[in-house]
């Protein structure tokens, strides 16, 4: 029997590195030696809870983690068209028949080799450039839920734009929103580093908001509007929230100007502390932006054109034989802002 190790969640905060059957294709499946891995808040999710909720107990069961795989096709099933052993491929981790990659299915892509179900070029698997580095390819899954909030946006040429959180959707963001040709985009966070990273990328500004005033700043940056009742607030258009603190949302809210928008792509915090009143004088919209129901190939070409610029989001490259530590810088609060887990040849 052949094996390969896999990550699983273990206990409360910590990690299983076992040793496991390697995958092997039916005629209709591909197999792919991973090469690169991100972490995502999801993944440091299930590892504060110890796995996967499984009742109202508490209890919970081990998942094998990593969504945000590339690597190269190994082995290809004979009914499987558009694929050669070789290829450079991401995968689309909702698409797996055996229940989401690294979410609580059966699969994850932080695994030495993961199966593709059913292969298919273009739904569950896309195949992308030689020179694309692999760590850079596993950008491809964020960067489609960072592709799908500035689609919910809407956002136009003239529009001005502040994206709260300069993690990596953040990031993303302000890229689709300068790529899409959006005349302003500030981005705002507390972390000083991260907004100079934000500027690195294309932001035409940047707002520490544990520093400056929100509301004042984005009024010089954006101009002087109001809300609906005429009261001063910034020429903002839209706002995006991927933050996910009460505050954010609460500075939004009291910066809003008459017909703003406001996407929420972070998952929120629960608070009492919002005024949804502030909402209402604004009629300010909210829009949810969750996942990417037609985005994660969309952004393959993209992603492979604009490389360099993307690859400044990764802060960590750690090899698999150190997966522990990866692991935990993803889970120290501060530590890293995008750990991508590299293969060894």
């Amino acid at each position: 029997m052949r094996t390969m190790k896999s990550v699983l969640t273990g206990a409360e905060n910590k990690i299983d590195v076992v040793e496991v059957e390697r995958p092997a294709p039916g005629p209709q499946d591909a197999l792919v030696r991973i090469r690169a891995c991100g972490i995502c808040g999801t993944d440091t999710f299930f590892l504060h809870l110890g796995g996967m909720p499984t009742g109202a107990d508490g209890s919970t069961r081990a998942i094998p983690l990593g969504h945000e795989p590339a690597g190269e096709v190994v082995e290809v099933g004979a009914r499987v068209t558009g694929l050669e052993v070789g290829d450079r491929v991401v995968v689309n981790p909702q698409a797996a028949p055996s229940g989401i990659i690294g979410c609580g299915g059966e699969l994850g892509g932080m695994d030495e080799y993961l199966l593709i179900q059913d292969a298919e070029v273009g739904r569950n698997v896309a195949v992308f450039p030689d020179d694309v580095p692999f760590d850079v390819a596993a950008l491809n899954e964020p960067m489609a839920v960072a592709r799908h909030c500035v689609n919910r946006s809407e956002a136009k040429p003239s529009d001005k734009v502040v994206v709260f959180g300069a993690g990596p959707i953040g990031l993303g963001a302000a890229i689709w929103l300068k790529l899409r040709g959006v005349e302003h985009v500030v981005v705002a966070d507390v972390i000083p580093e991260r907004l100079e990273t934000a500027l690195a990328v294309g932001a035409d500004a940047v707002i520490n908001s544990a520093t400056e005033d929100v509301t004042a700043r984005l009024t010089e940056l954006h101009g002087p509007a109001a809300n609906a009742l005429g009261q001063s607030r910034a020429g903002t258009d839209i706002y995006i929230d991927a933050a996910g603190a009460p505050a954010v949302f609460q500075a939004a809210v009291d910066s809003a100007k008459w017909k703003a928008k406001l996407v929420m792509v972070a998952v929120q915090k629960k608070s009492d502390a919002i005024d949804l009143g502030g909402m209402l004088r604004s009629e300010l919209t909210l829009i949810a932006s969750q996942g990417y129901p037609t985005e994660i190939f969309e952004v393959t070409p993209e992603l492979a054109a604009h490389k360099d610029r993307f690859a400044r989001l990764i802060s960590h490259r750690v090899p698999f034989s150190e997966v522990d530590r990866a692991f935990e810088l993803a889970l120290t609060p501060g530590a890293a802002e995008k750990v991508v887990v590299t293969f060894d040849e």
